[in-house]
């Protein structure tokens, strides 16, 4: 029988403040924006930079830790499965794609500007 696992590993850094959410169950959830970059040479020959900005959100223990230990520009590695959701705002559906965090590192801070 084969299996197979949703599983995804990402470094990058927080291009904002963890949003941090106390829901009414009583849990409490962080959302925070992930920035990875990736750079390859073009066609024409020069360096070129794509970013991709990814939602991560953590729950429980992790949501407290990380609302301590994290802010933007903070460098992540961050484990977790995506998760496809639907949603509606304003009576349009939306549609949102998450990792859901399972693992993290803090790595570094990026220095601030002067």
């Amino acid at each position: 029988m084969s299996t197979t696992k949703n599983k995804v590993q990402l470094i990058g850094n927080l291009g904002r403040d963890p949003e941090v959410k106390d829901l009414n169950n009583g849990q409490r959830m962080v959302r925070m924006s992930l920035a990875t970059t990736d750079r390859y040479k073009g066609t024409d020959g020069q360096w070129k930079e794509d970013t991709q900005w990814h939602t991560v959100v953590a729950w429980g223990k992790q949501a407290d830790l990380l609302s301590n230990q994290v802010r933007k520009g903070t460098g992540l590695l961050v484990e977790g499965r995506l998760v496809h959701r639907r949603y509606e705002k304003g009576g349009e559906p939306r549609y949102a794609t998450e990792v859901v965090l399972s693992g993290y590192q803090v790595l570094a801070e990026r220095a601030s500007a002067a």
